[in-house]
């Protein structure tokens, strides 16, 4: 295990060494925002990346909150197996595939991103049984959130000497990924500083809700008007196939990075909670033999 981490690190520092050589030497310069554009190749991998952890948050949440009951758990099963076929259907739909192609989109590929919805949720079920998907949600939402927050500090960075201003109040992407940093950063600290039973339930819950914003971040720019700039990958965009490349690069550098950091933070969580039965059991052994002394002797004791 040691030893494979160690691989894996070496791997990523490689790749986030090769995609900031990318960025700053062989992508070309924007014509229109000059090497400020450049930025591109940190802000929208990490968007992409804390895009990404959410979801995987948001199928571990449901699971976990299914897995209450054996009943719920296999309707559960049901309604994600009918949400994919369903979901199919409508892609090929002539009104819903006009509309795609108007925004840059090939149905079939909308039709095979639907399906690896229900594909990945047995996956993640299969891989993290139990307790684990806990785990795995909590761990997803921490790194998520230190993406997102990268996603917000770039942002800012990139628009100054573009608009002339760090940020454009009422700007449809912009607020909306900020509502969704800030449902996460409450995930976070309901977790931390709830002592209630139902406290994991609550934050599923809770992550359940917050995954809904992903969807709004990501079409916003579609389909209202915004100070935000149009998509570059779809929607009509285009890019230089050198800068296209960059940015596939550095998004395969930040998701070995993220891979890295959640398994070392899932692993530290395990042996968290591992320590915390430890203790739990510690404390009921002791307060058994404490009891136990305490009861006064029987006559046959005596």
């Amino acid at each position: 295990m040691k030893k494979t981490f160690t691989i894996l690190s070496v791997i990523t520092a490689v790749l986030l060494a090769y995609a900031l050589y990318q960025a700053l030497v062989v992508a070309p310069t924007d014509a229109q925002q000059g090497n400020v554009y450049r930025i591109i190749y940190y802000h929208v991998p990490s968007a992409w990346t804390a895009f990404l952890l959410f979801f995987i948050n948001f199928i571990a949440s449901i699971q976990y909150l299914a897995s209450a009951k054996p009943a719920t758990k296999i309707a559960a099963k049901w309604i994600v197996i009918a949400v994919g076929v369903v979901g199919v259907i409508v892609t090929f739909l002539p009104g819903v595939q006009q509309q795609l192609v108007s925004t840059g989109m090939r149905p079939s590929a909308m039709a095979t991103t639907i399906l690896c919805i229900p594909a990945f949720y047995f996956l993640v079920g299969w891989l993290f049984p139990g307790d684990r998907l806990d785990v795995l949600a909590v761990t997803t939402a921490e790194v998520g959130v230190v993406f997102c927050t990268i996603v917000l500090v770039t942002g800012p960075i990139w628009a100054r000497p573009v608009w002339g201003i760090w940020w454009a109040p009422g700007d449809i992407r912009l607020t909306s990924t900020l509502v969704l940093w800030l449902i996460y950063v409450s995930y976070l600290m309901l977790r931390r500083f709830s002592s209630s039973a139902q406290t994991h339930m609550l934050a599923a819950a809770l992550a359940v809700f917050g995954a809904l914003d992903v969807p709004l971040v990501y079409f916003s720019i579609w389909f209202f008007r915004t100070q935000h700039p149009q998509p570059v990958i779809g929607g009509g965009g285009s890019m230089d196939p050198r800068m296209l490349q960059t940015l596939l690069d550095s998004w395969i550098a930040f998701l070995f990075f993220a891979f890295l950091v959640c398994w070392s933070r899932f692993r530290l969580e395990l042996l968290h909670r591992e320590i915390e039965e430890a203790h739990a059991m510690e404390s009921l052994v002791g307060a058994g033999v404490a009891a136990k002394a305490s009861l006064p002797l029987t006559r046959s004791s005596r």
